[in-house]
């Protein structure tokens, strides 16, 4: 006995049957595409911008959220944005993706939050870092001509900040509960305000936040040694309170691969006669999207 005459019916195909089947075929796909788009969104990659008071955050998140640049005031609160990649800045997650795929725009899309740089106001970075749950990476702005004295308080404010910072990174990939390796964790110290004269170069301007977390490190070390802790390691109160490689040595930002956190520097400058360049930091967030 056919299928057919077991069920007793033979439906006839009418143009409404015809219209309604072709509008499920062609609307449950979109219905489809149309959640999960809507989930992407609400996980967009976060970008965590952090830095010293007048380094040029704001401006920054102004430039990076609308193309262009206009006044600021000093940031008391944190606020987020969306932004956009422009469209010739190459993402890694879509190398091998086309350019038809529906969700390769989604990927060009991010939030970008910007944290106050005020000393009393500095803990809402680090709230980020240890409570985010789509952090792709951390861009430290400073002002690379507040850097180019010598014995800058300005140079010495910023590596104290960024000191924090690669601290808490730290801790947050020995804190693991796994013996998964921690995820990296890309950090962009972004040297900005290249078109002043007085400014230190990307390359000096690395060397100098090295050498003074040296020097602090070597100041807590002391400290610890003339309080009666750590008469043998500088690191004696716990090595999660110690940035980077155990020792008196001097420090480098190599030194956190180890904890799979990569440092680069790369200048630029967010206002100046001749307009914006920050090129070189775009690239970088779309090399870790």
């Amino acid at each position: 006995m056919s299928l057919i005459k077991l069920l007793g019916f033979m439906p006839e195909l009418t143009p409404s049957l015809i219209l309604i089947s072709v509008l499920l075929v062609v609307s449950i796909p979109l219905l489809l595409h149309l959640i999960i788009y809507n989930n992407t969104s609400d996980t967009l990659p976060t970008i965590l911008l952090t830095g010293p008071s007048g380094a040029g955050k704001t401006a920054l998140v102004t430039l990076l959220e609308r193309g262009r640049t206009s006044a600021t005031r000093t940031s008391q609160i944190p606020h987020t944005v969306e932004a956009s990649l422009p469209i010739k800045t190459p993402v890694a997650s879509s190398r091998f993706r086309s350019p038809n795929d529906p969700t390769w725009e989604v990927t060009k899309k991010l939030l970008i939050q910007d944290t106050p740089g005020h000393g009393k106001l500095r803990h809402y970075a680090m709230d980020s870092i240890s409570k985010s749950q789509n952090l792709q990476g951390i861009v430290f702005v400073v002002d690379a001509a507040d850097l180019s004295f010598e014995a800058s308080e300005g140079a010495r404010q910023a590596a104290e900040y960024l000191h924090d910072i690669l601290l808490q990174l730290q801790k947050r990939a020995t804190s693991s509960k796994t013996s998964r390796a921690p995820k990296e964790m890309p950090v962009l110290i972004a040297a900005n305000k290249l078109d002043l004269f007085t400014a230190l170069p990307a390359p000096l301007v690395k060397s100098t936040l090295e050498s003074e977390i040296t020097k602090l490190r070597n100041s807590l070390s002391a400290g610890l040694l003339d309080s009666g802790v750590g008469t043998k390691h500088p690191d004696a109160a716990g090595e999660q309170d110690w940035l980077g490689e155990v020792g008196g040595g001097p420090f480098g930002f190599a030194q956190l691969q180890e904890f799979n956190i990569q440092v680069k520097v790369l200048g630029g400058n967010v206002t100046g006669v001749d307009g914006s360049d920050i090129k070189q930091w775009w690239d970088w967030v779309g090399s870790i999207l």
